[in-house]
């Protein structure tokens, strides 16, 4: 009895550690060849956009906005704003290192951190990009989710800023989804990958902690609303 207790905590540790070196494998072999299979693969996609009115309302001169996605969503996002020197909020984490080559290969600003973890550093870093009037991308379920979940950091960051929250679905009618916590999407040869904007959410500097879960919860459902639309519009049923 002893022995066969001692020999399943063995077999337990050592699947543990399969599982922690497929990982890396798997990742570095993202970091190293990711960015180029996604440039061919982008090639093949027809890209459209609904709701730019939206995202031309956030526009203001001079002025810094967020946009909000899906954490499964960033490889469909990344061709619809490659190249113009918009920012995304990147996990400090082995999962934000494969991330991080991905987008600056397509021509992202990285900044590693999250809207709760990361210090003083990247909150510096977020505020210069919104006050210089760029975008930053935030997936407020990032980084471990749940999925779909809302984290209070953007909201808080809105209000203390004053800067608009875009929402924004990104889908498409083919793709592969991992069996990780955000079902991540990349989308199949010959895709069509589409973004969606909805209203931009503002939250006012002197708002309430119930008013931040209402701006919180609203965003959250025009994430939802713009991929619903998205999908309607393919003649497709989401794929949540």
């Amino acid at each position: 009895m002893g022995t066969q207790a001692q020999q399943r905590p063995a077999a337990g540790g050592l699947r543990r550690r399969l599982k922690r070196t497929r990982k890396r494998l798997a990742q570095d072999l993202a970091r190293r060849l990711g960015p180029a299979v996604l440039a061919v693969l982008r090639r093949t996609w027809s890209e459209e956009v609904l709701g730019a009115e939206h995202f031309a309302a956030a526009e203001e001169q001079g002025k810094g906005r967020f946009m909000a996605l899906w954490h499964g969503r960033m490889i469909v996002a990344l061709p619809f704003h490659a190249g113009r020197d918009y920012s995304v909020l990147v996990s400090p984490s082995s999962d934000g290192d494969v991330s991080e080559r991905l987008l600056e290969a397509f021509g992202y600003g990285v900044i590693r951190g999250s809207t709760s973890r990361g210090g003083a550093r990247a909150l510096r870093e977020m505020l210069s990009v919104l006050r210089a009037g760029k975008m930053l991308a935030i997936t407020p379920d990032g980084p471990r989710g749940p999925r779909h979940s809302m984290n209070p950091g953007l909201v808080w960051m809105a209000r203390a800023t004053g800067f608009p929250v875009i929402p924004c679905g990104f889908i498409c009618d083919r793709a592969w989804h991992a069996s990780s916590w955000d079902s991540f999407t990349v989308p199949k040869p010959k895709a069509r990958v589409m973004v969606v904007y909805r209203e931009p959410v503002r939250v006012e500097r002197d708002a309430s902690p119930e008013d931040c879960e209402r701006a919180s919860e609203l965003i959250r459902e025009r994430i939802f609303e713009a991929e619903r639309r998205g999908f309607e519009h393919m003649g497709l049923e989401p794929d949540w």
